[in-house]
């Protein structure tokens, strides 16, 4: 199958997925802040509903603004209501549940309680554009060039003296089989996430023991003085369960656990583990 897919957004994940659908002979359209020869402006309206009438498959990847608000949805959404599109997604993320103290969690679970309310009802507001929308609820992503093992390279990995804190993460590849498989799946609302949640620690010891590298020294989350937005990161504890991509997509990732990721991603740097 193939189809005429306009994305508004064309970040990392958004740029993976057109990468590949291009290789299959999809047409791919994609939105950024300013034209170029990749994309067309978001707010040259002319263009994008253009787009909008010609595309089968429409995706957003764009975040709400930080106070509320969804851009798409506020500039285009009863285009895109109003479209032939055959499929509808939204990149979301898993930070709409909150903290579950490390409780796991489905796609039934409520959310808004966390601290991206703005995502949450973005999320939300999706899901009502169109009963046939699909929203990915995604949690750390990584993949080539943004990984732990970047971190680490370049010292700018923490690890933090918090040892009950769990994350779940998903490597961009996984992402993008996940959003595949929906085109010809049911949809609804989808965590893509692999099947491993562990601490970020964890992750950054195995990229350390990888790169051969001595791993950071573990820090209070005060002395390691991060950024407010990574030190939100630590305010919630959660583990995402993917149960329900895999039975009603048929989804699996290829890389399970992030030592099978962070390894593919150390051989792609030409390198090998001993």
């Amino acid at each position: 199958m193939t189809g005429k897919m306009l994305i508004f957004g064309m970040g990392y994940t958004a740029s993976r997925l057109a990468a590949r659908l291009r290789g299959e002979g999809w047409q791919v359209v994609g939105t950024s802040r300013t034209a170029s020869s990749a994309a067309i402006a978001f707010e040259d309206d002319s263009a994008v509903l253009d787009a909008l009438s010609e595309a089968t498959h429409i995706l957003s990847s764009v975040p709400p603004f930080r106070e509320g608000g969804d851009p798409v949805l506020d500039r285009f959404g009863e285009a895109i209501a109003a479209s032939s599109a055959r499929w509808i997604g939204y990149l979301s993320s898993t930070g709409v549940y909150g903290d579950t103290q490390g409780a796991w969690v489905d796609e039934s679970a409520s959310v808004g309680s966390g601290r991206r309310s703005a995502r949450a009802t973005a999320d939300l507001e999706w899901q009502q554009l169109r009963a046939d929308a699909c929203v990915f609820r995604l949690p750390g992503i990584y993949g080539p060039g943004r990984s732990a093992l970047d971190r680490v390279r370049e010292g700018k990995a923490h690890r933090i003296d918090l040892p009950d804190q769990v994350f779940s993460r998903i490597h961009v590849d996984d992402i993008v089989s996940g959003v595949v498989a929906s085109f010809s799946g049911p949809t609804g609302i989808y965590n893509l996430a692999d099947d491993s949640p562990c601490s970020q620690n964890a992750v950054i010891e195995f990229a350390s023991l990888l790169l051969g590298m001595e791993p950071p020294s573990l820090q209070s989350l005060e002395a390691a003085q991060l950024s407010p937005m990574a030190a939100a990161f630590y305010a919630e504890n959660r583990r995402i369960s993917n149960r329900k991509a895999k039975r009603e997509l048929g989804w699996k990732p290829q890389y399970p656990d992030y030592k099978q990721g962070l390894t593919a991603l150390f051989h792609s740097f030409g390198q090998k583990v001993d």
